[in-house]
């Protein structure tokens, strides 16, 4: 018996290191675009676009706007589907299970590296490419956060871990941009990473559950390739097995039949004021990144003066504080964890211990993007070291606050599907990318200092959502105090 408890530790922990391991290389390459769009140029794709123009002076230079703009087109269309079909696989995965999401995922990130592989003779390949990248992406996030639910008291750290893993895999563009200087081809890169689908494969089958990973977990849950001869095995044990030993497996299967009349419907749950203000929470904060990441590289020409060697080295220093956000997201969900044991010992119940502690976590991650906002609004080269730091600080709090809150003030059995509305509905805000970009290029002459004011004022809505939460768990406390002193009135 104690064999087989340690084999499925193992087992757990083997889960775990490999769906990291996923996430940090696989789930979330497409936020490395600015490190792989100077590849490109690089490599001329859409090169027509750049024209000779003559400047006040006389001068004759190259313009590139329009190369820009097509770059700026690739990244908006991708960053939306990552969102937008999020809510089709969140439905997929609840609905399916693992191994079917997975499966469909593996199939459409595979297609989409193989595009990638093969555009430098079609150009235009990359608007599919980077779009099947980003949605299968997301797929290896979302069926891997799950693993969570395997470690109960530390199920925030994880699931903000991974989310931390799936912005530092922004990285991997970044080594692409660095073995490319080394006369590695883009297309040898590629097809490299498509080659690594049989390592998503081997995973899917042997380390994940077919179905879901329930939360809680029950007793010796067991999962992967020998599910089936375990639950045969657990079946004997039941029957020979004393009658206090059944009664308690009895009570534990009879649990879900007693709460599931009290948890709130899907619909009841996408109608409520959390789940509202949770959507403005994430979109705002998520559309800062998205721009700052889309308009990157033309500021960094900006204010380098169109130095190639100096645009070169602040993509570098960006694409490696990206590599940090595997180590700053846990501990968003290090707080709520932490928090969460400290107000369940002043006796609040599981449930409102979680919302409450996720008051700090969303406070505090506003006012990061409000930091960053501010030092990205600042015209000066060097000051976009410590913007860097902040950007991938606020961006790992950010992906890792939204999975944990998620799980915590909703159902776990709505996670995938909640999870993808409102990834899905993000998404719409995420479609202004391109015509801010526009904006800035054609009415503020490439300038965005006015824009990126607008979008550091914008960010101020995201200081609503903490503030609501705060309120209700004061107002749920505030009740239970004073039902608890009726009761005790009653009884004196």
């Amino acid at each position: 018996m104690a064999g087989r408890v340690s084999g499925l530790a193992v087992r757990r922990y083997l889960t775990f290191f490999s769906g990291l391991f996923e996430c940090l290389c696989f789930a979330g390459v497409v936020y490395g675009w600015a490190s792989l769009v100077f590849v490109l140029k690089k490599d001329n794709y859409f090169g027509s676009l750049c024209v000779n123009t003559t400047g006040v002076n006389g001068t004759h230079k190259l313009d590139c706007s329009g190369q820009d703009e097509k770059f700026s087109l690739v990244f908006t269309i991708a960053s939306f589907m990552n969102n937008f079909m999020t809510l089709p696989n969140g439905f997929l995965f609840d609905y399916f299970g693992t191994t079917v999401a997975r499966i469909f995922g593996i199939s459409i990130y595979t297609t989409g590296s193989l595009m990638m592989a093969f555009s430098s003779s079609v150009p235009d390949l990359l608007f599919p490419a980077l779009s099947l990248l980003a949605t299968g992406g997301i797929l290896f996030l979302v069926t891997n956060m799950q693993v969570g639910n395997l470690f109960g008291v530390h199920r925030s750290t994880i699931i903000t871990l991974y989310n931390g893993a799936f912005d530092s895999s922004s990285a991997v563009f970044f080594v692409i941009k660095m073995i490319h200087e080394i006369g590695i081809s883009v297309r040898t890169s590629f097809l490299f990473l498509s080659a690594c689908s049989v390592i998503h494969l081997v995973r899917t089958f042997l380390l994940l559950p077919r179905k879901l990973i329930p939360y809680p977990l029950p007793d010796n849950y067991t999962y992967g390739i020998t599910c089936g001869k375990s639950s045969t095995q657990t079946s004997k044990v039941a029957l020979n097995a004393e009658k206090p030993a059944m009664t308690e497996e009895l009570s534990v299967k009879q649990v879900p039949i007693i709460e599931t009349p009290v948890e709130k419907t899907f619909r009841q749950c996408i109608l409520s004021w959390f789940f509202l203000w949770h959507l403005v929470w994430l979109s705002v904060m998520q559309f800062r990144h998205i721009m700052f990441i889309g308009t990157l590289n033309p500021m960094l020409n900006r204010l380098t003066e169109g130095e190639p060697s100096l645009v070169s080295s602040y993509l570098n220093a960006f694409a490696i504080t990206q590599l940090c956000g595997v180590l700053c997201a846990p501990w968003n969900g290090f707080i709520i964890d932490r928090l969460k044991r400290r107000y369940q010992n002043r006796g609040l119940n599981e449930q409102e211990a979680d919302l409450q502690a996720t008051v700090l976590s969303l406070f505090i991650t506003a006012l990061q993007c409000i930091l960053f906002s501010i030092c990205a609004t600042i015209p000066f080269l060097p000051l976009q070291y410590f913007t860097f730091v902040l950007q991938v600080l606020n961006r790992s709090f950010l992906y890792g606050g939204n999975a944990a809150f998620i799980s915590v003030a909703f159902p776990p059995r709505h996670f995938g599907k909640l999870f993808g509305v409102v990834m899905a509905l993000s998404a719409v805000v995420l479609a202004l990318q391109y015509p801010c970009f526009s904006l800035v290029r054609d009415v503020l002459d490439g300038d965005p200092l006015y824009l990126n004011i607008g979008l550091a004022v914008f960010c101020l809505f995201a200081f609503i959502h903490p503030a609501c939460v705060f309120r209700h768990c004061r107002r749920t406390a505030a009740a239970a105090a004073a039902a608890s002193s009726q009761i005790m009135s009653i009884h004196s």
